[in-house]
């Protein structure tokens, strides 16, 4: 057996081949998923802020919350937390190719609005923004009077 021999490439060729193969990953997942329209979930309550990122259909792509940036304790519930948690959410929205949004808005948490106009400084189009907080109306029986 003769010697074996082993090519080389130069530092420079081999970042140009791993950023072409990046590239190509991103595209064919981008449209494997083939998502330009979606929507947006907002839930604010008093202890954290979730979002979470559906096509039209409501099949969940991704989601994101203050506890899984790792903001801890009161500090989840937050307008920066949610500010936070919507630049994270809507970088991944770019990445699959979203465009447009319709957004539902839960509960009464401080970062509802600071969410909303950190979405609203990304590239997505805001279709609609709608919200789906409960109100209880007549509600369940109240509780009966106190005896003293």
């Amino acid at each position: 057996m003769g010697k074996k021999r082993i090519a080389t490439q130069s530092e420079e060729e081999l970042l140009q081949e791993r950023t072409k193969l990046e590239e190509e990953k991103k595209k064919t997942k981008a449209r494997k998923r083939g998502v330009s329209q979606g929507r947006m979930y907002i839930s604010a309550t008093y202890n954290n802020t979730m979002m979470t990122l559906a096509d039209k259909n409501g099949k969940v792509l991704s989601w994101s919350s203050a506890g899984n940036l790792g903001f801890k304790g009161t500090k989840k519930a937050t307008p920066y937390a949610a500010s936070e948690v919507a630049n994270v959410i809507s970088e991944k929205a770019e990445k699959m190719g979203m465009e447009e949004i319709d957004i539902f808005v839960k509960g009464v948490g401080s970062g509802r609005s600071s969410a909303l106009r950190a979405l609203a400084a990304k590239n997505i189009i805001i279709n609609s923004i709608k919200d789906i907080t409960p109100i209880p109306h007549n509600g369940c029986r109240p509780k009966r009077p106190r005896r003293v």
